[in-house]
C-alpha cells in the first residue's frame, strides 16, 4: 500500500499537531484514508495501541502489514481495553464518537483513561452526530484535554451548553444538555482537527438510494393494530407488552419486519415477506443486508439458507451474501465487493444511517446503490423521514408525533 499525496500531506501535518499539542483529531469522511495516515503518524514510535471494534481488527491489521510500518502495534477491541496493563507511546481511537456520551462517561472511556500514554490520536467520520456535547468526553481520554481544566461534564456544561429541561414521564424532567454552544467550544478545539471529505480526495462516488416497499402479511398488520389499541397481546407463544411508549416503539418497529420479543425473553417469527422479497429481488447480486433485531438474522438464514453468511472474510473468498448487525458493521467494514446494500430494517439513528450506507463506496468506485426495504403503512418510512430529511435521531418525541400519542 502506499499513500496518496493528499495522505502524506495530511500524516505530516498531523504528526506536527500530534508532537506540539499531545492530541490530533482526523475527522475525515468515511473511506478516505484515516487509518492509514494514523498508522503512518506514529511511524517513529515504539509501542502503538489501536483501538476499534472487533470486526475491523483483521483490517487494520492489514493495512499495518501493507505499509510496511516497524513498530509494535497491538489492535484491541474496545470490549477488551480493561485487560490492557501496559503504558504506549500513543492510543489511536477509533470511531471516536463511541466514547463521546454524556452527560455521566461510559465504560469505555473509563477503561481509555486507565491506560496511560502520552499521546492520542482520534478518527471518526462523525465526530458528533448528534450534539458538539460529545465532545468533552472524548476528548477527556487524553490528559491533555483542552477541557482538563474542567473536572467534570457537568462543570464543562456550566460554561459550554444552553442546559435545558426536559420532559421524561410522569411530569418529571431532566437536565438536557444537547445545545452545545458550538462558537464557545471551537476556539478550544480547532487547532487539534483536521477535516476531509470523500469530495476532497477526489472520490467521485454517487449513491444511489431507493426506498421498495413490501405488502405483509395481514396478521403482521392486525398485531400491530391491536396492540397500538390495546397495548397488550396474548397468544398461544406469550404476552406482548407495549403498557409505555417506548415499549410500544420498540415492539412496533420489529412487529412490521417481521418478527417480535415476547414479554417471557423469547423472540419469535410472525412473518417472512421482507426477507423473501429480497430474496427474489436481488437474485443473482451480491448483497449486504443490514438487520436491526437479532431475530431478524433468524428469518434471513431461514430464507437465505447456505447462500448467507455473517463472516466478512467469507463474504469476501466467495459467492455468498452477508448479513450484518447495522450497530456491528456500520463502522470500519469494506463492504465494497457488493453490489447493493439492502436495509431489512433501519436503526433509529442518523449516525447509523450514514455511516452504514457508505460500506461500499471506495476510491475507484464510482456509483453504489442503497435500498431500503419497508412494510407497507409500517414504522420503517418514518424512522427514514427522520433520520435523513430532518438528520435528526429517530426518538420517543418523534415517535408520539407520528402516532398521535
Amino acid at each position: 500500500m502506499e499513500l496518496r499525496e493528499y495522505q502524506i500531506t495530511a500524516t505530516k501535518k498531523a504528526k506536527e499537531i500530534l508532537l506540539k499539542y499531545n492530541i490530533v483529531c482526523l475527522f475525515f469522511e468515511v473511506r478516505t484514508g484515516k487509518t492509514a495516515i494514523a498508522l503512518s503518524v506514529v511511524n517513529e514510535f515504539k509501542d502503538v495501541l489501536f483501538v476499534t471494534k472487533k470486526k475491523a481488527m483483521p483490517s487494520i491489521d492489514k493495512d499495518f502489514k501493507a505499509l510496511k510500518l516497524a513498530y509494535n502495534l497491538t489492535v484491541i477491541n474496545y470490549e477488551s481495553l480493561h485487560k490492557v496493563e501496559k503504558k504506549y507511546n500513543c492510543i489511536i481511537i477509533d470511531e471516536s464518537h463511541s466514547i463521546g456520551s454524556f452527560a455521566k462517561k461510559s465504560k469505555r472511556l473509563k477503561d481509555l483513561q486507565n491506560i496511560k500514554s502520552n499521546y492520542h490520536i482520534f478518527l471518526s467520520g462523525t465526530p458528533c452526530p448528534e450534539s458538539w456535547s460529545q465532545i468533552y468526553h472524548q476528548l477527556d481520554a487524553s490528559p491533555f484535554s483542552p477541557f482538563k481544566e474542567y473536572k467534570t461534564f457537568y462543570k464543562w456544561a456550566k460554561e459550554f451548553v444552553n442546559i435545558k429541561k426536559k420532559y421524561v414521564a410522569f411530569g418529571s424532567h431532566v437536565n438536557d444538555y444537547s445545545d452545545a454552544n458550538l462558537e464557545k467550544i471551537k476556539p478550544f478545539i480547532n487547532h487539534l482537527i483536521m477535516t476531509k471529505t470523500q469530495k476532497e480526495t477526489g472520490f467521485i462516488n454517487e449513491i444511489n438510494e431507493k426506498c421498495l416497499y413490501v405488502k405483509m402479511q395481514s396478521k403482521t398488520y392486525t398485531i400491530a393494530n391491536r396492540l397500538q389499541k390495546d397495548l397488550v397481546l396474548e397468544g398461544k407463544s406469550g404476552v406482548i407488552l407495549a403498557d409505555t411508549p417506548v415499549k410500544l416503539q420498540s415492539k412496533l418497529h420489529q412487529i412490521y419486519s417481521g418478527t417480535v420479543k415476547l414479554e417471557c425473553g423469547t423472540k419469535i417469527t410472525l412473518d417472512t415477506s421482507k426477507a423473501e422479497f429480497i430474496k427474489e429481488k436481488f437474485k443473482g447480486q451480491k448483497i449486504a443486508i443490514f438487520y436491526k433485531y437479532q431475530q431478524e438474522l433468524e428469518v434471513l438464514k431461514e430464507v437465505f439458507g447456505q447462500n448467507l453468511s455473517t463472516d466478512i472474510d467469507e463474504f469476501n473468498t466467495t459467492s455468498k451474501n452477508i448479513a450484518g448487525q447495522i450497530l456491528s458493521i456500520r463502522e470500519g467494514t469494506n463492504l465494497s465487493k457488493a453490489d447493493a446494500i439492502v436495509f431489512y430494517n433501519l436503526d433509529f439513528s442518523n449516525v447509523s444511517y450514514k455511516q452504514a450506507r457508505d460500506r461500499m463506496v471506495t476510491y475507484d468506485r464510482r456509483t453504489s446503490d442503497v435500498y431500503f426495504i419497508f412494510s407497507e403503512g409500517g414504522i420503517e418510512e418514518k424512522i427514514y423521514r427522520t433520520v435523513t430529511q430532518d438528520k435528526k435521531k429517530y426518538d420517543l418525541r418523534a415517535f408520539r408525533k407520528d402516532y398521535g400519542i
